[in-house]
C-alpha cells in the first residue's frame, strides 16, 4: 500500500515537470550526443584507433552497459516507466529523460567500441606514419575486447530481466549493485588511457574537444541526475562526478603534450629557416681587420694580410690590395738583417765550451 501511495505521488510529480529542470534535461541529451561526434570523427578522419587504449574501451563499454542498467532499474525509473500508462506522451517523455540521456550515452560508446574494432589496425591509417608513435594492437586483443563487451551487456540483460519477473522485490538491490559496478569499471577505465596517453606523449585519435565538453558536462549530467533521484539515487549520478575527475585528468595530460609538440614544431621550423636562409646566402667573406690602413673605409684588410681574395668582393678590390702592397714593398728601404748575417761571426758554435 506504502508503495503504490508512493507511486501515485511520484506520477503527481511528473505531471507538472519543472520546465527548468526540463529544459536543462534535454540540453544535456543534447550534449551528450554531440560531444560525442568529435570523438567518432577523429577515428573515422584519421582512419586508425592509435593512442586509445584497448581496455579503456572495454572498461568504458561495460562501464556504460551497466549505467544503462541502473538507470532503468532504480526506483525513480521503474516509477517513472509504470507512470507512463497514466501519463500523456509529453509527460512521460519528459519524466524518462534520465534513462535517455544514458541510453545515449550507452549507444555513443558502444559506437566507439564498433569504430576501435573496425580501425583498430594501424597500417591503413590516413595519417603520416611518424605520427604514429604505437604498435597496434593484435587482432586477438580487439577480438577479446568485442567479445567481452558483448557477453557482459547479454549477461546484465539476462539477469535484469530475471529481477523484473522473478525478483522484483530485489529490484533495487540489483540497481545498487550495477551502479557500484559502473562506477568500479568508471573509476579504472580511465587508468590504462592515462598510462597509453604518458607513454605515448600525445593523444593520438582520442578527441580533446570531447574531453572539453564532457569533463565538465560529467559533473552538469551528475547535478542533474541528483536533482532527479536524490541521495538515493547516490549510485547512479555517483559515476558521472568520479568519471568527469578521470576524464580531466586525461584531459590535462593531453593538452599539455599537444603544446608541447606545437612548440617543438615551432622551434624545428625556426631552426630549418635559419639554417635555409645561411645556406642561400652563400659564403661570408671574413671580416677584415680594423685598424687603419688605406682602403679601410672600404672594408678592406690591413698591409700584407694573407690571401687577400678572401676578403673581397670585386676584382677592382684585389687589384687595389696588390697596388698597396707593391707601393708599399717600394717605399721599403731599410733591410730586414744587418751586414754580417744573422748570428756572431766571432762565436763558434761547433764548440762546447764558449
Amino acid at each position: 500500500m506504502e508503495a503504490l501511495k508512493d507511486t501515485l505521488s511520484q506520477c503527481e510529480k511528473l505531471r507538472t515537470p519543472n520546465y527548468l529542470g526540463l529544459v536543462v534535461s534535454i540540453v544535456i541529451l543534447l550534449g551528450i550526443l554531440v560531444s560525442y561526434l568529435p570523438q567518432h570523427y577523429r577515428i573515422i578522419s584519421r582512419g586508425t584507433s592509435e593512442g586509445i587504449s584497448p581496455y579503456f574501451v572495454l572498461l568504458g563499454t561495460t562501464s556504460a552497459t551497466a549505467g544503462f542498467g541502473n538507470i532503468l532499474t532504480v526506483k525513480g525509473s521503474r516509477e517513472a516507466i509504470s507512470c507512463c500508462k497514466e501519463l500523456d506522451t509529453f509527460e512521460c517523455a519528459a519524466g524518462l529523460l534520465g534513462v535517455a540521456q544514458l541510453g545515449a550515452q550507452w549507444v555513443c560508446f558502444a559506437l566507439i567500441l564498433v569504430l576501435f574494432l573496425i580501425f583498430f589496425r594501424y597500417k591503413d591509417a590516413n595519417v603520416p606514419s611518424d605520427e604514429l608513435r604505437a604498435t597496434s594492437p593484435r587482432w586477438q586483443t580487439a577480438v577479446i575486447v568485442g567479445l567481452l563487451c558483448v557477453l557482459h551487456g547479454l549477461i546484465v540483460v539476462i539477469i535484469t530481466g530475471v529481477f523484473f519477473i522473478a525478483l522484483p522485490s530485489h529490484l533495487t538491490f540489483w540497481a545498487n549493485f550495477l551502479g557500484i559496478m559502473a562506477a568500479v569499471l568508471a573509476a579504472i577505465q580511465y587508468i590504462p588511457q592515462i598510462w597509453t596517453t604518458y607513454h605515448l606523449k600525445h593523444v593520438g585519435s582520442l578527441s580533446i574537444p570531447m574531453m572539453c565538453i564532457q569533463t565538465p558536462g560529467g559533473l552538469l549530467f551528475a547535478a542533474s541526475l541528483f536533482g532527479r533521484l536524490g541521495w538515493a539515487g547516490w549510485s547512479t549520478w555517483g559515476i558521472y562526478i568520479l568519471t568527469a575527475i578521470m576524464q580531466g585528468v586525461v584531459l590535462f595530460m593531453g593538452v599539455y603534450y599537444e603544446f608541447a609538440a606545437r612548440r617543438e614544431e615551432q622551434e624545428q621550423r625556426h631552426l630549418d629557416q635559419q639554417a635555409a636562409n645561411e645556406q642561400s646566402a652563400g659564403p661570408r667573406r671574413p671580416t677584415a681587420n680594423r685598424t687603419y690602413s688605406e682602403g679601410w673605409e672600404r672594408g678592406l684588410p690591413g698591409p700584407f694580410t694573407g690571401h687577400p681574395e678572401l676578403y673581397v668582393e670585386t676584382e677592382e678590390d684585389l687589384d687595389a690590395i696588390q697596388e698597396r702592397e707593391e707601393r708599399a714593398i717600394a717605399r721599403e728601404n731599410q733591410p730586414l738583417l744587418k751586414p754580417g748575417g744573422i748570428g756572431n761571426p766571432k762565436k763558434n758554435y761547433h764548440s762546447t765550451h764558449d
